[in-house]
């Protein structure tokens, strides 16, 4: 069930999706540690002069971090494409990652990231870019295309992996759709047929049993889980467990998620600071929150703006509930 991306051996196929936002260093750490193969980091603009902002030095850490380092940048110029990709390779990037997949309309007024599906030639002029311009493997996150009437993810696929792009990883749904209807898992299958290089599904892989049907349907060397991680870092060992045909891993008690978010929400803290710390563990607590008892779920928690006092409450009045 392993593959390698480049030179790199993934160990199994159950992996964590980049998300902007969530799929921070310590939540990357974590769900390494709860059995995520391989984890890519959130989205970085081909924008150097970026580089100074607060927000792009914690995307670039990886201090510590298990390998490979995945770095995913965005952008639609070729040449500012494999700029970047040389700055991230220099600042530890293992492999680079094209983000064509992002539906965000910030993202895609600027045409890129889904939009960019519209324009199949500057993609493969993208991919040939950065390929060319590092020695580190590249691989592409997309999507089917810009809309159902422009499913062009097969196009795709075939330059990018004729321009030396090392694994594709395709979310089944267009940018249209963003993150609403269900994914369509049949040009995922014909795009894993038509291709030597690994294939990667993502989109909807939410439970063990959908993961299984999605690898077998579609033949996929891989899965990304994105969503359905959010709170429940516990289901890349739940989906391995079930691929394997290992006993069912059961979900975490209450003792469990608590202890592991207040874990989360100090390792936050320490990378981020106390007060930004503070508010990025804001989104992870209501996620985690949703899979406990209602006695354990805290609306007031939720409005504590001091890091120190988050953290004490969570130990007074939750983890002891649970002791």
């Amino acid at each position: 069930m392993s593959f390698h991306i480049g030179p790199y051996p993934i160990e199994h196929p159950v992996m964590l999706a980049p998300m902007a936002g969530v799929t921070d260093r310590p939540y990357r750490q974590l769900c390494k540690e709860l059995g995520a193969s391989y984890a890519v980091g959130e989205m970085l603009s081909c924008d150097l002069s970026l580089l100074k902002t607060a927000k792009t030095r914690f995307r670039m850490n990886h201090d510590g971090e298990p390998g490979p380092i995945a770095v995913q940048i965005a952008g639609s110029d070729p040449k500012a494409m494999a700029e970047a990709a040389i700055h991230n390779v220099n600042n530890g990037a293992q492999i680079i990652d094209i983000n064509m997949g992002c539906p965000q309309k910030k993202v895609a007024k600027k045409r890129c990231g889904s939009a960019l599906m519209a324009y199949p030639e500057q993609i493969r002029a993208i991919c040939e870019a950065v390929v060319d311009a590092v020695t580190v493997p590249v691989t592409l996150k997309t999507r089917l295309g810009t809309d159902s009437d422009h499913l062009n993810i097969e196009r795709i696929a075939e330059d990018a992996e004729a321009a030396g792009i090392s694994a594709l990883f395709v979310h089944g749904r267009t940018q249209q759709q963003k993150y609403t209807g269900q994914a369509d898992y049949a040009l995922i299958k014909a795009v894993k047929q038509q291709l030597s290089i690994p294939v990667i599904a993502n989109g909807d892989i939410d439970s063990p049993e959908k993961a299984r049907w999605v690898i077998n349907y579609t033949g996929c060397d891989g899965l990304m889980i994105g969503r359905a991680a959010q709170g429940n870092p516990w289901i890349f060992k739940q989906i391995l467990a079930h691929l394997r045909n290992e006993q069912t891993i059961m979900s975490p008690t209450a003792s469990e998620i608590m202890t592991t978010l207040y874990q989360h929400v100090l390792n936050l803290q320490t990378f981020y600071g106390l007060q930004r710390g503070c508010r990025m563990a804001k989104k992870h607590i209501k996620w985690f929150s949703a899979n406990l008892p209602a006695e354990l779920q805290s609306r007031q928690l939720l409005v504590i703006d001091d890091g120190v006092e988050q953290l004490r409450f969570i130990e007074q009045n939750l983890l002891s509930k649970v002791a």
